[in-house]
């Protein structure tokens, strides 16, 4: 194909809501390309470089978010097909879920306090508003859910997105590295360890890697969202209560 073809292309893209679509597609490819030449090495994440790329291009054309989302949001609606997905993978590791429930649910619970009172706990001792703090407590949740717990705690929704997608890249990048210093081999705890910690990014590099890991990770991702959702407003409001 001449380059005529291709630049007319994106003269009618760029000017219809699809050019927010196409800039993704484009920078995630690009971002694949990227990790598949460096061996799908972890710091190499796709979603890391995409989400560069895209910023820097919305940044360089003075593009507003929202102008970009305006076709961007299909890609948003394709989320909750894709969770949804996952359970076909765990339906696979039935069995050996069922086994493990009482594993499961203490893992579930002692990552899940360790997430919130880790960041949560630093951040005070930085000094950070409880805007920040109540934006930061659902980082460890996938990014609508976490967005809509922040909203209900009085938090800042947008911010809340924003350290959802950031935990979720580094989990994702330096979950290896953690994974092995603390020796833990056994493929489904590590999967659970990542999805648990670094939520839909992290089941992604999960997949990637081992399919048992990749199953185990969204059964964390899945509970921890679950659990989060139902628990972090009712705790606030216990806590408000009894102040």
């Amino acid at each position: 194909m001449s380059a005529q073809p291709l630049f007319e292309l994106w003269v009618y893209l760029a000017a219809t809501p699809l050019a927010g679509l196409t800039l993704t597609l484009v920078a995630y490819a690009a971002g694949w390309w990227c990790y598949a030449r460096t061996g799908m090495h972890p710091l190499a994440n796709p979603v890391l470089i995409a989400v560069a790329l895209i910023v820097a291009a919305l940044a360089a054309a003075g593009t507003s978010y929202r102008t970009y989302f305006d076709g961007a949001q299909f890609v948003h609606f394709l989320l909750g097909p894709a969770v949804v997905g996952l359970a076909v993978p765990l339906a696979r590791e039935w069995r050996s879920v069922r086994r493990l429930a009482v594993p499961i649910a203490g893992a579930l619970a002692a990552g899940s306090l360790v997430a919130l009172v880790s960041a949560v706990g630093l951040a005070y001792a930085l000094g950070a508003s409880p805007a920040t703090l109540l934006s930061l407590a659902p980082k460890s949740v996938t990014a609508p859910i976490a967005m809509g717990i922040a909203e209900k705690l009085s938090g800042l929704p947008a911010l809340a997105a924003v350290f959802a997608v950031t935990t979720g890249i580094l989990g994702a990048a330096l979950g290896k590295y953690v994974l092995d210093a603390c020796r833990v081999r056994d493929w489904r705890a590590r999967g659970f360890a990542l999805g648990l910690a670094a939520h839909g990014i992290g089941t992604a590099r999960a997949f990637q890697v081992n399919p048992d890991a990749g199953a185990y990770a969204g059964l964390a991702f899945a509970l921890h969202g679950l659990v989060a959702a139902i628990l972090f407003p009712l705790g606030w409001w216990w806590l408000r209560s009894g102040a």
